[in-house]
């Protein structure tokens, strides 16, 4: 599965940013959230959501082969990261993030939160192919 961004419904609540941290963080801080919302002007109402599309440029990256696929998702393995962060340098999307409390890296798990709280359905998982 993978999360595709319709740019043209997105309203730029950042509802998506909320939920994802609360899920994931059990806190409200958009700026940990693993999906960026960003406006784009001077367009007025237009939105663009950098999402992780799964592209594995993050797990062909590392170094110690501590990103694996899982269930068409990209996992870390913090057993076996040694946090040199080449993947988010990597990330052509910008959304791999460093968690500043202690250094590891971090992705989207696909947890789907955010397809479920948007109001206006620019968030969507599809299948492969589809």
């Amino acid at each position: 599965m993978t999360l595709r961004f319709e740019n043209e419904t997105c309203s730029g609540c950042k509802a998506c940013q909320l939920v994802c941290t609360l899920h994931n963080f059990k806190e409200i801080n958009p700026s940990k959230a693993m999906l960026n919302v960003h406006g784009r002007f001077p367009a007025p109402g237009k939105y663009h959501v950098d999402v992780c599309n799964q592209c594995g440029e993050c797990a062909e990256a590392c170094p110690v082969e501590a990103i694996k696929l899982e269930d068409g998702t990209y996992i870390i393995d913090y057993d076996i990261c040694i946090e040199c962060l080449i993947c988010v340098d990597v990330c052509p999307t910008n959304v791999m993030k460093v968690n500043k409390e202690d250094n590891t890296p971090y992705k989207c798990n696909n947890c789907r939160q955010c397809v479920e709280i948007c109001p206006r359905d620019a968030l969507i998982f599809e299948q492969e192919g589809a």
